[in-house]
């Protein structure tokens, strides 16, 4: 089944070379490409695409605020954001609006494709850097949940590894389980720290 893409970047080579490798791949469409938040507004509500790559600075709203318009229109939609921004504020202001991943502009056109391919099957892609950045601010929240919100053994195990730093592929392979299998042990964990859709609590206890 085809991904259907649309690419919000305000500067036209990056734009442009997001089309291109997003059109040059077998499964992928790119349905759209905007420079300004306001035009992908207004578009994106008629196209409903599967995925939005969105930039954080763009020349009047932002991206992040663009994020919080596009899920209150489609809550179904599924936002990765594409920076150079790779300071905290930032990325707990993109999540909490309901962007589902968070990769650096620098990130391997090999790796924007898998990231496009692992939100469309649920995942929450995130730079390496990014996702040690946010595990690492969240590991008090660990220690202090409890109940049903609680990591099991292996989930505690997985996150222990990411805030070494090791890559998915990397954790597959040490665990002797698949790489798909990573990604929902990941996936659960960003819910259980509400990292995901659900992150005031979280914001809450980041500003601490």
């Amino acid at each position: 089944m085809t991904i259907n893409v649309c690419v919000v970047e305000d500067v036209d080579e990056i734009r442009e070379s997001l089309e291109v490798l997003i059109n040059g791949s077998s499964g992928y469409r790119c349905i759209g490409g905007y420079s300004c938040a306001e035009d992908a507004l207004e578009s994106i509500r008629r196209k409903k695409p599967d995925i939005v790559l969105m930039d954080i600075n763009l020349p009047k709203m932002s991206g992040i605020d663009c994020v919080g318009r596009l899920k209150a229109m489609d809550p179904n939609i599924q936002i990765i954001m594409l920076t150079v921004y790779e300071d905290s504020e930032q990325v707990f202001k993109a999540l909490k609006a309901g962007a589902s991943g968070y990769l650096l502009k620098r990130t391997p056109p090999a790796k924007i494709l898998e990231a496009i391919q692992e939100v469309r099957e649920g995942g929450s892609p995130m730079s390496m850097q990014i996702a040690r950045m946010v595990v690492e601010s969240f590991q008090h929240t660990v220690a202090s949940t409890k109940g049903s919100h609680c990591l099991t053994a292996r989930e505690e195990e997985i996150l222990s590894y990411l805030v070494r730093g090791d890559r998915y592929k990397e954790i597959a392979d040490a665990l002797f389980i698949s790489l798909d299998t990573v990604r929902t042990h990941v996936r659960r964990i960003y819910e259980k720290l509400q990292i995901h859709s659900r992150t005031e609590a979280v914001l809450k206890n980041y500003r601490k």
